[in-house]
């Protein structure tokens, strides 16, 4: 069993870093389900078995084309492999199982339906509830539209998917996603040198600046400098910590002035103190709980708490009660500080001040949830302590409690009602006449031109200028349908019909690697998914998202 983690770890190791074991372990028990084998299904699929997807079933009901030995991996890889001698393929399992069966354990969960996705919607629709991901490439717009109102009232997370040209698109249907790790770039440290809590204010007391060795003093934590500065500008301004920049240089001046100086009067060269006055605005970060906490804390999940809730809200619930009782409207202190020039006594000192006062929260709200003493009376009325809520999983909630994230998404049925069209949002979007947005009515135009003659347009070449007039019909009535009074350039219109519904490989390839990340974030909950549209412009080599 040793051996076999070790193998796995060293497989996987770069992205155990970003998501941890926990992580990798939902994507292991995940089933995802893949409707079309396309360029692009297929670079969605190899896009989430190299990290190691547990399982994945493929619904395919159309026969391979010639069109498609030319830009699909998949059936390549087959062609090599029926071409190829057995002498050959006993030679690269011999390779394969000398490099650790790399990725054959998840190819052997991959099962394969050939049926088309309206056949199983009309004959067993809770076919697609057993899934932890939908995945739906290259889909017409009216199977979307079924296929997204079934895995809505189910709750399963359903990622649309289409490459169409030149022209890369997804959108992504759920109707709450809940993220505690989400990872946020340039996240500030949680010092709480604003608010100090008391055994933060007994250790900064144990230093004496004034009083210290040389060695001691170029070897204090960055962390304690500004705090006991701070505390001498506390006491001169009202106990009021500096805000503005004006204040700031003042303060940053006050801790220049505090660096030891030589015989010569000049000043010492001393890395901690210039840390310190790097680190001001770090350090004067406000502690205050985000618009996005806040907005969880008081939504009606958190609050009407019933024998059904979620872990996520059951958590939630938790952290906020203590946020308005013993955390004194602050969330839990996270117990991480920053590395820093310092010896390691006093680091290692500081640093277990603040993971234990994290630590007491943790025990704090492990006891919340295992002991019904300690639960207030809605929660032992409602239900009896979630079993499913490990010790880890609480510790985990508490650390990220500032990063919290619920994506909600609009339903496709919403998008595509007259009465809950957003409008505006595309109006104000097309005042640029080349924006993404034009993409996307054109993809709702081609979708109409298919439901007309249940073909895309330019499909056939020799029909491609009796098309364009066409689809140049469909726009108008998609404009007009949704009183949209903007103007789609006729450049366009040709373009998306000389596309004559192309898949170019590409644009394919990219698409996939897009779809696979979102596919990651839904799966693990980490990292936040875009809501709810996302387009890209191959010819442009750019790409947005809207919410729709």
């Amino acid at each position: 069993m040793a051996d076999q983690k070790t193998n796995k770890e060293q497989r996987y190791d770069r992205q155990l870093r970003l998501w941890g074991d926990h992580g990798q372990e939902a994507l292991e028990n995940a089933h995802t389900c893949l409707l079309n084998a396309t360029a692009t299904g297929t670079e969605i699929l190899k896009n989430l078995i190299l990290p190691g997807i547990g399982a994945f079933t493929i619904v395919d009901g159309h026969r391979v084309t010639g069109e498609d030995v030319g830009n699909n991996i998949i059936i390549i890889i087959i062609i090599i492999i029926i071409i190829i001698s057995v002498v050959i393929i006993i030679i690269i399992i011999i390779i394969i199982e000398c490099t650790d069966l790399l990725y054959i354990h998840v190819i052997l969960f991959i099962s394969f339906l050939f049926q088309s996705p309206d056949k199983l919607l009309d004959n067993d629709p809770e076919f697609f509830h057993r899934f932890s991901l939908v995945i739906g490439v290259q889909l017409p717009e009216s199977t979307c539209l079924r296929l997204g109102s079934v895995l809505w009232s189910a709750g399963v997370p359903f990622l649309v998917c289409r490459t169409y040209g030149l022209v890369g698109y997804m959108r992504l249907v759920v109707k709450e996603h809940t993220v505690v790790e989400s990872h946020p770039d340039n996240a500030l440290e949680d010092l709480r040198l604003d608010q100090p809590f008391t055994e933060l204010k007994n250790h900064i007391s144990t230093y004496d600046l004034d009083s210290m060795e040389k060695k001691d003093h170029s070897h204090t934590p960055w962390i304690v400098v500004v705090a006991k500065y701070l505390e001498n500008w506390c006491n001169e301004h009202d106990l009021q910590v500096p805000k503005n920049y004006k204040e700031k240089e003042a303060f940053r001046q006050l801790i220049r002035e505090g660096i030891r100086k030589n015989e010569s009067g000049a000043p010492e060269e001393e890395e901690n103190f210039d840390e310190a006055i790097k680190n001001v605005n770090t350090a004067l970060n406000p502690t205050k709980i985000s618009s996005a906490v806040d907005d969880i804390f008081n939504s009606e999940q958190c609050e009407n708490i019933t024998s059904q809730t979620a872990a996520f809200w059951l958590m939630a619930r938790g952290v906020r009660d203590f946020v308005q009782n013993e955390g004194n409207g602050s969330l839990p202190v996270r117990g991480t500080i920053p590395d820093m020039i310092a010896d390691s006594d006093k680091f290692i000192s500081l640093q277990n001040v603040y993971v234990y006062i994290h630590s007491i929260f943790n025990y704090s709200a492990s006891t919340m949830n295992y002991s019904i003493s300690s639960i207030s009376s809605i929660y032992s009325v409602l239900f009896s302590p979630p079993e499913s809520i490990s010790e880890q999983d609480v510790k985990l909630f508490c650390k990220n409690a500032a990063f919290l994230r619920v994506v909600r998404c609009r339903s496709l049925a919403e998008e595509y009602s007259v009465d809950s069209f957003h409008k505006d949002t595309i109006t104000s979007c097309m005042d640029s006449p080349d924006s993404e947005m034009v993409l996307y009515l054109m993809l709702r135009a081609v979708d109409r031109f298919y439901q007309q003659h249940s073909r895309y347009p330019g499909v056939y070449n020799y029909q491609v200028e009796e098309d364009i007039s066409t689809l140049k019909l469909c726009v108008n009535s998609l404009l007009q349908e949704y009183s949209l009074n903007v103007n789609v350039k006729d450049d366009y219109v040709h373009e998306f019909c000389r596309y004559g519904a192309a898949e170019p490989h590409t644009v394919a390839s990219f698409l996939g690697g897009a779809a696979a990340q979102e596919a990651i974030k839904l799966i693990t909950h980490q990292f936040v998914p875009f809501n709810n549209t996302f387009i890209y412009n191959a010819m442009a080599q750019t790409s947005t998202t809207f919410q729709l």
